[in-house]
């Protein structure tokens, strides 16, 4: 071969290999970018809702009488507190505590649900319980009427999906309620003992029968009889099937480590069966790697471990970035678009009693919304809503402070208009940047002008470095927009940011942070980013 061809060759092959992979679907020509964008359930903005707590009920005096004692109705401006043990009720006062919120409601305010620009809402369990929070269904077939009823969350399904939206269930298929007829009939019958009985029952436990945790609110439904299964999922007219018929798109499930991967696998068969496309989360607290594909996706409390731990210094940007890149390299990209990024929800403290200070908060949720994944949000904390440990961070929603001058508000806002302007931040590929004391990555599709870049400095020192942005197409000298200006980029001393032979060198003060993206405009006419994809 000629030398100026062996040259010619390895040139393109290092510029090829420089380039994003293309990786195009056979037979369509659609690059996986496309792909990705055209399913709903990759990267998706989801709004999370207790229909108790999210809005109250336009005729409150009409409902009393679906809360008699000891149930007890609480004012929309008072704060959950925890209580006492109600020997009657056998559950703890906190968890009878009503606020009257209903389907109906949550319809009413889904102007605002929209203007946030939420793509999904996620619903915390509606099925037929004696608690405020419904973990413990005495029948997954009716709603609770404090909420409404079926017809009602057809409607609710119909106006979301005329905004384009979509719906979310929490399905609690580990266990039921103490006093689920099936319950109380399986302990009158011999104690249900046997491989067809619907619990687990036994001398060995505590009060007769396995319960989630020792919990004897919350018996613990016997997944291996096959009846049982039939129930939830495996039937044309099982919970998981006829819901997804109503107009739910997708469900969210509670302890779903405790199901197993055989059982979900089979899970998310039936609901992909019923309808495609639809999406079944799992609440997967573990490490999330070989939970997928048994579920399409995880609740990924692994990543808000490690972005709460980045912000206050326990964990070193280099080692963060490790952990990010080994995350991805063991569970796939393609799941964790899907998977759902979360730094707060009912069951821990809210982000402004975790992260206290701004700094670290905006930070967080910075990365929250940059990350592959789809952000989490918890209603109430896009307006800073506080809330310690179960039950304070289930407080009513503080529709006082809904003003378009809050700041945390306007914050999450500018967050997610950034995501949905941006592509790569929605359905792009991942790569780590090598920093020393940086955290920095770079989200990008096969086009040059998507790429975004994005560094973060959580310590207590400004830090000046050097950053190799490992991507060919970006242009020598190209200027750099700030996606997210908390302060000026350039000033008289300091000249606009640019890149300079595949590098960036830039200082970022302490606890912050830069969302980057090229500026592939032409200048004068002149662009010199006229032949690239």
């Amino acid at each position: 071969m000629n030398t100026s061809y062996r040259a010619l060759g390895a040139a393109l092959g290092l510029w090829l290999s420089a380039m994003p992979p293309t990786d195009a679907h056979a037979g369509t020509g659609e690059s996986r970018f496309v792909a990705r964008e055209q399913d709903w359930r990759n990267g998706a903005i989801v709004y999370q809702v207790l229909v108790d707590r999210f809005a109250p009920p336009a005729q409150l005096e009409t409902k009393r009488a679906l809360y008699p004692p000891p149930k007890v109705l609480r004012p929309w401006s008072e704060e959950p507190r925890a209580g006492h043990f109600v020997e009657s009720a056998k559950v703890w006062s906190h968890e009878i505590d009503f606020w009257g919120g209903d389907l109906q409601s949550v319809r009413s305010r889904l102007d605002y649900v929209q203007s946030l620009g939420a793509d999904v809402l996620y619903l915390n369990p509606i099925h037929l319980g004696y608690t405020n929070h419904k973990y413990d269904s005495l029948d997954f077939q009716a709603v609770s009427p404090e909420f409404g009823t079926r017809e009602d969350l057809k409607a609710l399904a119909r106006d979301l999906h005329a905004r384009n939206m979509k719906l979310v269930l929490d399905g609690v298929f580990n266990h039921m309620g103490r006093n689920a007829p099936r319950f109380v009939q399986g302990q009158a019958a011999s104690k249900g003992q046997g491989s067809q009985s619907w619990f687990v029952f036994g001398p060995q436990y505590p009060g007769g029968a396995r319960t989630w945790k020792g919990v004897p609110n919350l018996p613990e439904l016997n997944l291996e009889n096959p009846a049982v299964r039939d129930h939830l999922w495996r039937d044309k007219n099982s919970v998981v099937r006829s819901y997804l018929r109503d107009g739910a798109d997708g469900w969210r499930l509670d302890t779903a480590y405790e199901l197993g991967p055989a059982f979900l696998a089979e899970l998310t068969r039936s609901a992909h069966q019923e309808k495609a496309g639809s999406l079944v989360v799992g609440e997967i607290v573990n490490y999330p790697a070989g939970w997928m594909p048994a579920l399409d996706a995880v609740m990924n409390f692994h990543w808000r471990t490690l972005l709460l731990g980045l912000v206050r210094g326990e964990i070193a940007a280099a080692a963060a970035a490790t952990m990010i890149d080994r995350t991805i390299d063991d569970t796939g990209l393609e799941p964790l678009l899907k998977s759902w990024v979360l730094l707060d929800n009912h069951d821990v403290r809210r982000l402004a009693t975790e992260l206290p200070d701004r700094a670290q908060r905006r930070m967080a949720q910075m990365l929250q919304f940059t990350l592959p994944g789809s952000p989490n949000i918890y209603y109430g904390s896009e307006v800073g809503m506080t809330g310690g440990d179960d039950p304070e961070q289930r407080g009513p929603m503080r529709w006082d402070q809904v003003k378009e001058d809050h700041p945390e508000l306007i914050w999450t806002r500018q967050l997610i208009t950034m995501r949905k302007q941006h592509r790569a931040l929605r359905v792009g590929d991942y790569r780590n940047l090598t920093t020393q004391r940086l955290l920095a990555f770079e989200r990008y599709t096969d086009k040059a002008a998507d790429a975004v870049l994005i560094l973060a400095n959580p310590g207590d020192e400004p830090v000046t470095e050097t950053v190799q942005w490992r991507h060919g197409a970006m242009q020598d000298t190209t200027r750099l927009k700030d996606l997210l200006p908390t302060q000026p980029l350039s000033s008289k001393d300091s000249p606009a940011l640019q890149v300079s032979s595949g590098y960036l060198r830039l200082t970022l003060p302490p606890r912050s942070f830069r969302v980057l993206a090229p500026d592939t405009s032409a200048q004068d006419g002149y662009s010199v980013y006229k032949r690239m994809p």
